[in-house]
């Protein structure tokens, strides 16, 4: 019987070239299925991501009020307004990080942003997240009731942030809200990070409300405009429609790699969501982001959904940043008798390529555009992207 003589050197790289192939592979199969695994910790983590004046702080308390959720509003805005004259695409990498500490309940991140002794009410609109109002953080409202932002701000404010950071890790939940994102790239590290089920939910709204939205409260945008611009000198007259043509150009680019060229760790992550749906079938809607969040809607959630949703009219301008009652339909419709034309003319050549792509039709006279009874929201069937996915079981922590 012949004999095969193998020389030690050859077994040795043999062995290596074996590992190799073991490492390639591996590396190969984490990028194609990162959702094939969930966290060890069953947590789900959820970027609701949108720009200013869209619908983002009622989604935020949809998700806020539920009693499986921690949510944060907001937190790059310390980032943001802790630079001097701060550029957008500069920051957006320690934004990122930013989220990834905050997604794993690691406050720690936050002392480079807040002052050298700060207490929780340091945190940006810390009393519009229930986590804070609720056990353990704070006694006052049981989980399983909604919060009292006004009740939260007399009573559940503490020094430090281990309280909140503790809190954090008791719930299945987090959710975090931004507008301060412009391109999904610099996410791309957490979409893979096998220590984060990360979903996203692009909310979008059309155009023509948003800049409606904006001329009630333009001062709040006085230090965001800026950043926004990447600090260019811009006659102030056309500073809204440069900021809206960049928040345009934004979510064609999140919604095209999305949709047109998803790398396979996107799968199971990105839903988009437009405004106006939601103002139309809120229960529907809402169901449709719990479902894809790994959440269940409750009677209870429900009915507030029904209540601030179906109240009366378009809200005052002094409630632009509150979760009012209001008649969502009537909100959603406001800038069509509220917008001189030629504004609406304007914001249609300036945000023209995204209308098309998230489907608002535009308006060719002052009698279309005040012709309530003719749709401007086209059906949404060929605009919605969403990968739903895979049902995982998640504790209940509340």
């Amino acid at each position: 019987m012949p004999r095969c003589r193998v020389s030690l050197s050859t077994m040795i790289f043999l062995v290596i070239l074996q590992g190799a192939a073991v490492v390639l592979f591996c590396g190969w199969y984490v990028q194609l299925s990162p959702c094939g695994s969930a966290p060890s910790n069953n947590k789900v983590h959820v970027l609701l991501l949108s720009s200013w004046r869209s619908g983002s702080s009622f989604l935020g308390q949809v998700f806020n009020q539920h009693p499986s959720v921690f949510y944060l509003m907001e937190p790059g805005w310390h980032l943001w307004t802790k630079l001097h004259k701060p550029r957008a695409r500069v920051l957006r990498m320690a934004l990122r990080d930013l989220f990834r500490s905050l997604f794993q309940c690691d406050f720690s991140v936050m002392d480079s942003y807040l002052p050298e002794h700060y207490n929780v009410s340091n945190l940006f609109m810390w009393s519009h997240s229930r986590g804070m109002c609720s056990p353990p953080a704070c006694s006052l409202t049981p989980r399983d009731q909604f919060s009292n932002q006004a009740q939260c701000s007399k009573t559940c404010d503490a020094r430090g942030l281990q309280a909140v950071e503790e809190a954090c890790g008791t719930y299945s939940h987090v959710v975090l809200k931004e507008v301060r994102f412009f391109e999904l790239e610099s996410l791309y590290p957490l979409l893979q990070d096998p220590s984060l089920d990360l979903r996203i939910i692009h909310l979008v709204r059309d155009p023509r409300a948003v800049l409606r939205s904006r001329e009630q409260s333009v001062h709040a945008f006085v230090y965001d405009d800026p950043t926004v611009l990447e600090q260019r000198n811009i006659p102030a007259d056309e500073v809204q429609y440069e900021v809206m043509q960049e928040i345009c150009r934004s979510h064609v680019r999140i919604n095209e790699r999305a949709v047109l060229k998803p790398p396979p760790f996107l799968k199971g992550r990105y839903k988009m969501v437009r405004y106006e749906d939601v103002a139309r079938d809120p229960l529907e809607e809402i169901t449709a982001m719990y479902e894809f969040a790994g959440l269940e809607a409750t009677s209870q959630l429900e009915e507030w959904i029904y209540r601030v949703t179906h109240g009366k009219g378009k809200g005052a301008k002094r409630d632009a940043f509150k979760i009012t009652s209001r008649n969502a339909t009537d909100v959603s419709q406001a800038w069509r008798t509220m917008l001189p034309h030629s504004k609406v003319k304007r914001i249609q050549e300036v945000c023209k390529g995204a209308m098309s792509l998230l489907g608002y039709r535009t308006v060719n006279s002052e009698k279309e555009q005040k012709r309530l009874d003719l749709d401007l929201l086209v059906p949404r069937e060929p605009y919605q992207f969403s990968w739903l996915p895979a049902k995982t079981e998640h504790p209940g922590n509340s």
